[in-house]
Order: structure tokens, then C-alpha cells, then sequence
């Protein structure tokens, strides 16, 4: 028989990778085989929270509740149900917004902050999350770009690289390896001279970005001066297309390459606990 531990671990292995619906349905399973326990409810319930979508923010909730009431000190299950209250828009959910208080003060009875209290660490910054003003979320935002626009320039130098070494090397590498998986598919997807435009404002997005609010601002500058528009001109932030569009590109193909990592992770981890249940006296 599966252990709560296997379980355990096959749902942490799982979220590390980003596999939200594959913790679920392990947290799920393990439900299933072993009956009501809080740890899998928490899996469970911060499966469905990481979506960040209202359907799921209200199974999230029932995860949550259902553990609670089985442990009403779990600190795994109170942290994560505060966050989840925090994060909660008090005009639509007024009730699990005003439950925040009541969760976060019981969770820091149990586990003051200090820095071995992962769980105090995580209501500390959703919190702080909760009290931000309009300019953290623009800096938020534009931190956000900018990890973005990292991602897409690392994606396409390293597609420029594993192309000029033939690309058969990172075809043939590991599935099992995130950064082998996604090089992979960006061979297979973005390799070919139809590509080339593509690969290039990859690999120069940063300078291609910069160029092109140039432009932007240029063009619709001439536009109003030229009395072709008569106020605001919105027609030269068609300059910023190409960018976005390449953008969207490298991202599909980095969704789509994780997605299949997580599929074939989460099939190496239920067919390794099979095996191990298999070997069991």
C-alpha cells in the first residue's frame, strides 16, 4: 500500500515543476487510497489556489476547510488559507476576506515569525502583498516584463547554440530535464529560415524593444503634425507588434514544452510508486 509520505512527495515534485492539475490529481488519489488526511487536503487545496481563478479559489476553499476540520492547528493548511483569504477581492468574497484576520492571527500563535517558520514567512508576504499601493503593482509589473523578457532572449541564444551544433544533440537529450525539454521544443518548433525573423528579434529583443517605442513615438508625433490625425494617435504602437508577437511566441513554445515535462514526470512518479507497491510483502 502507497504511503501518506509517497504521496507526499509525488505532490511536492509536482508543484515544484508547475503540474497544478497533476498535484490534484495525486492529492486527489491519495484521498482516495487512504482516506481524509489534512496534509493531502492542503496539497489539494493549494493545487486548485495556484490556478488563481474563481472556480478554483472556491475548491481551494472547501480543500482547505475539509482539512481544517480535521486539524485545526495544521500550519501548512492555516498559511495557505490565509493567503488565500488575503488574496481575495472583499467586494466579491466579503465573508472569505474578513476570515483572513481570524487565520492569520491563529497562525501566528502557533508558528511566530522567525527563519525557521516557513509558514509565518508565507503570510509575512502575502500580507504585504494585501497592503500594496498602486506603484507596487507597476513595479511588480515591470518586474514581471523584464523576467520575461530574460526568458525570451536565454530561449532564443540557446536556440541560436544548439542550432549552429545541429540541434540533433538537444533532440536527443533527457525529456526528463525541464531545460532540455524546453530547448528541445524550441528546436522543434522555431528551427528553419521562416523562422529567422523570429530567432533574430528574439535573441535582440531588448534593443529591438527600445527601437521600436522609438519609432512608436516618433510616428505618431509626424501623424499629428502632419494633421493626418487630428489628437491622440495611437497608430505608430503598431511598431511594438513584431515584438509582442515574438513574445507570445517563445512563451507558447516554453507552455507547451512544460506541460509535457510535467505529463511525463507525472507519469515516471505514479508508475515508480506502482512498482514500489508492487515489491510490497
Amino acid at each position: 500500500m502507497t504511503t501518506l509520505d509517497t504521496y507526499e512527495t509525488r505532490c511536492e515534485q509536482l508543484f515544484l515543476a508547475g503540474g497544478n492539475a497533476a498535484v490534484r490529481r495525486a492529492a486527489q488519489e491519495g484521498l482516495d487510497a487512504l482516506g481524509p488526511q489534512p496534509d493531502l487536503y492542503c496539497r489539494l487545496a493549494l493545487g486548485h489556489a495556484a490556478e488563481d481563478e474563481d472556480d478554483h479559489d472556491d475548491l481551494a476553499e472547501e480543500a482547505f476547510r475539509a482539512g481544517l476540520a480535521l486539524d485545526r492547528d495544521h500550519l501548512g493548511l492555516l498559511a495557505g488559507y490565509a493567503e488565500l483569504c488575503l488574496r481575495a477581492d472583499a467586494f466579491d468574497h466579503p465573508g472569505r476576506a474578513d476570515r483572513a484576520v481570524a487565520l492569520s492571527r491563529r497562525l501566528k500563535e502557533l508558528a511566530p515569525e522567525s527563519p525557521e517558520s516557513a509558514e509565518a514567512d508565507r503570510l509575512a508576504a502575502a500580507e504585504r502583498w494585501a497592503r500594496r499601493g498602486y506603484w507596487e503593482d507597476l513595479r511588480m509589473a515591470a518586474v514581471q516584463g523584464a523576467i520575461a523578457s530574460g526568458h525570451t532572449q536565454e530561449q532564443a541564444r540557446d536556440l541560436d547554440a544548439d542550432l549552429a551544433a545541429g540541434g540533433d544533440a538537444v533532440r536527443a537529450a533527457d525529456p526528463t530535464d525541464r531545460a532540455a525539454a524546453v530547448r528541445a521544443a524550441t528546436v522543434e518548433a522555431l528551427a528553419g529560415p521562416r523562422n529567422a525573423p523570429v530567432r533574430f528579434l528574439g535573441r535582440h529583443r531588448t534593443v529591438v524593444w527600445a527601437l521600436s517605442c522609438c519609432l512608436a513615438l516618433v510616428t505618431n508625433q509626424l501623424l499629428r503634425q502632419t494633421g493626418t490625425v487630428e489628437s491622440l494617435s495611437l497608430w505608430g504602437y503598431l511598431w511594438l507588434l513584431p515584438v509582442l508577437l515574438v513574445d507570445r511566441r517563445f512563451a507558447a513554445v516554453r507552455k507547451e514544452a512544460e506541460a509535457r515535462y510535467v505529463t511525463r514526470l507525472e507519469t515516471e512518479l505514479a508508475a515508480g510508486h506502482d512498482r514500489e507497491t508492487l515489491v510490497r510483502p
